[in-house]
């Protein structure tokens, strides 16, 4: 098995703090939580447009783009689902139950005969009892709250379609055409709806201009890029595992930036986390899973 460089681990410590940055960052802009959805996705296509159009001047599959589209409409689901979440309900809870999708990828891929090794099964189930002990049961139980809590649930779920559609489209399209072409379709869905409902686009604050410029550089950017780079020498599954530590990072971020200070009781719940993703990590150095001889797109894993 091929040794992991220190290069790609300190690649992947990057981009849990990028992701993890995303849900403290949500609930401090001051702006509609679908009007954020729709900036970083139009913001992060702008951005990968000028690369895709020199990568992808040869004719693209129209099979693989139109799988593409299909995954930006996934992906508009997620955003569109789990960033409300996050103004709705606590950072905790909306990470915790957005953060359940290796756990829907990985029963989709049992049951698409892909065979998923035992120790990731045992690591992904301690890793989210662990998430779940950790958040425990939301003490807020107003509408709002529990709306939260089952919009950043459906994110999850979202994000697991998003994933098995990004993995059968990037074996054609290099990463800038694909995220280029999902982020557009996600942000053209979005702005609709934001026109439809009359969410307000325009005359923010610097502060939340700012807040939504670090969720497009950091999650949206710095954060997939690097999780790409770290898929060509980690396991897909692995840095899907790995990428639940978004969920203690998101709890210092907040509680740094909100003011939202952990309980004393979601410690041993972090323990029980970082627990099962030893457990993931260290099975997959004895036996790398695979994705049926396909890479998974690195967006389809960091979605938040």
């Amino acid at each position: 098995m091929r040794k992991v460089s220190l290069s790609t681990v300190f690649a992947l410590v990057v981009a849990i703090v990028a992701v993890s940055a995303s849900a403290p960052m949500i609930a401090f802009a001051a702006a509609p939580a679908l009007a954020i959805a729709f900036w970083r996705n139009a913001l992060g296509a702008a951005a990968l447009a000028p690369v895709a159009l020199r990568q992808g001047r040869a004719r693209p599959d129209r099979r693989a783009l139109g799988v593409t589209v299909l995954s930006g409409v996934f992906l508009a689901v997620h955003f569109g689902t789990w960033v409300p979440s996050a103004k709705l309900t606590s950072v905790a809870m909306s990470v915790a139950l957005v953060s359940t999708t290796p756990v829907w990828t990985a029963l989709v891929a049992a049951l698409r005969g892909v065979r998923v090794p035992g120790s990731t099964w045992t690591g992904i189930g301690i890793a989210v009892a662990g998430v779940a002990l950790a958040t425990g049961a939301d003490p807020d139980l107003s509408g709002r709250a529990l709306l939260g809590d089952g919009l950043a649930l459906a994110g999850g779920m979202a994000a697991a379609g998003y994933t098995l559609l990004g993995e059968r489209a990037r074996a054609s399209l290099t990463t800038s055409v694909y995220a280029s072409v999902c982020y557009g379709i996600c942000a053209a869905l979005i702005v609709v709806v934001c026109l439809a409902t009359g969410a307000r686009l325009w005359g923010y604050t610097w502060s939340t201009w700012l807040a939504i410029a670090g969720m497009t550089i950091g999650p949206q950017l710095l954060g997939h890029t690097l999780i790409n780079y770290a898929l060509h020498r980690v396991s897909a599954t692995t840095v899907a595992v790995l990428l639940l530590l978004e969920v203690p990072g998101a709890l210092v971020i907040a509680w740094v930036l909100l003011g939202q200070l952990p309980a004393a009781r979601t410690l041993p719940g972090i323990a029980l986390l970082l627990a099962g993703v030893a457990v993931v990590v260290l099975g997959g150095r004895r036996r790398q899973p695979t994705n049926g001889g396909t890479i998974i797109s690195p967006e389809a894993i960091g979605t938040t």
